[in-house]
């Protein structure tokens, strides 16, 4: 049986490049990088070169990095971090209703604590609006958090001018780059952003590996209290291996982004124009201009997504009902739902990420698999029979 990999967004596979520049750092180059002696330096100078070259790629200061150990960490950091630091301004945090769980969950522990938290909308398209924060931000905002790309539908945020909004009102921005990052173009300082998260996995490096931009002169709170390890910012071992493994991925998916950008986009293109060609009653979720080039998002009506993605898996097909982190719930999409896609339709919804390695003849398996399990699954639906019969 073929088996084909769809769902890039939920992670990539190890780049064999990035794992050479790695290993010597499991087993030669093993020394605690915080240690005075030879073995360890050679650790530090490694993390030391690292952190220059991910500043230097980025166009930043290598003061301005801090490794952490993913998306979710550096998302916590900035949120809880900028929050206690900048409390004193005031208590009021704002984000959006189609943020990753990192930050969702993040928010419902500050309003535990007395912080007040606004959640911007979305349009039908995902896309949060400048004008929407424009209307409920006050001076006694602090920190506003908006995700550059979403996990779910790839939808693409105005991010620079939300952040322009943000600082005329005194407040310090963030961003979630985890989709973002290696996808398509980031620009750090055109955006404007004080805080930026991103995560190696995401853009075939290692796991359990991330980044927090913190822009000089902005000072979040310690999340995680320790020794002197990344400045006194953040306490633990240094995983020096991943922090070789995340500058090479960054270094690699950087200086092949546009033509992994035109491979995967061409690749996703077709799938979305022979899915709306072959099967009926499916809505494409999101924006189809101001979206990552390895998003699409079905929602295919009268069926559950979780069987879907079951029989599809049955086929060696991987694909994903939502993001990889929620899973495991059977609630619906809160993004889709802030959409405005009705319940039963979000049930029905499925995220196929495509990566630099998928082929078109990957693409056509799946879509001839997809279109035979739809059509399967809709013959055992009575939701679909009573549709048809409706008609008749």
């Amino acid at each position: 049986m073929k088996r084909v990999y769809l769902d890039y967004s939920a992670t990539t596979p190890l780049s064999p490049d990035v794992l050479k520049e790695m290993t010597p750092y499991f087993t030669e180059h093993f020394g605690n990088a915080n240690s005075m002696h030879a073995f360890g330096q050679e650790g530090a100078y490694a993390v030391d070169a690292a952190r220059r070259k991910i500043a230097d790629l980025l166009g930043v200061k290598p003061t301005e990095i801090y490794f952490t150990s993913g998306g979710t960490e550096s998302d916590n950091w900035a949120l809880k971090g900028g929050a206690s630091a900048y409390g004193s301004k005031g208590k009021h945090i704002i984000t959006s209703k189609i943020e990753h769980a990192a930050i969702i969950s993040s928010c419902a522990q500050l309003e535990q604590e007395g912080y007040k938290v606004t959640y911007l909308p979305c349009d039908d398209k995902g896309i949060v609006r400048p004008e929407y924060l424009e209307e409920v931000i006050d001076d006694q905002t602090s920190v506003v958090s908006v995700m550059l790309a979403n996990n779910e539908i790839g939808t693409i945020q105005p991010i620079k001018e939300l952040c322009e909004i943000a600082h005329r009102h005194g407040a310090i921005f963030h961003t979630d780059a985890v989709q973002a990052i290696g996808s398509i173009p980031v620009d750090v300082n055109d955006l404007g952003v004080d805080m930026m998260s991103f995560s190696g996995h995401k853009f075939y490096g290692p796991k359990g590996i991330g980044v927090l931009y913190v822009k000089s002169g902005i000072k979040p709170d310690k999340l995680i209290a320790g020794g002197h390890q990344e400045r006194t910012r953040r306490g633990g071992t240094t995983n020096v291996p991943s922090v070789v493994g995340i500058s090479k991925a960054l270094e690699d998916a950087l200086a092949n982004l546009d033509k992994n950008y035109k491979h995967i986009k061409e690749l996703r293109d077709y799938f979305v124009e022979e899915v709306e060609k072959n099967i009926p009653h499916v809505v494409y979720n999101g924006d189809r201009v101001k979206r990552l080039p390895q998003n699409a998002n079905f929602a295919f009506e009268f069926i559950e997504g979780e069987s879907l993605l079951l029989t599809l898996d049955l086929n060696g097909i991987a694909c994903s009902s939502g993001s990889a982190c929620s899973s495991g719930s059977l609630e619906p999409s809160h993004v889709l739902l802030a959409t405005g896609l009705p319940v039963e339709k979000a049930h029905g919804s499925i995220r196929f990420s495509f990566g630099k390695d998928t082929t078109k003849e990957d693409v056509d398996y799946v879509l001839d698999n997809l279109i035979k399990a739809v059509n399967k699954l809709r013959n055992m639906s009575p939701l679909y029979a009573e549709f048809i019969g409706g008609k008749k």
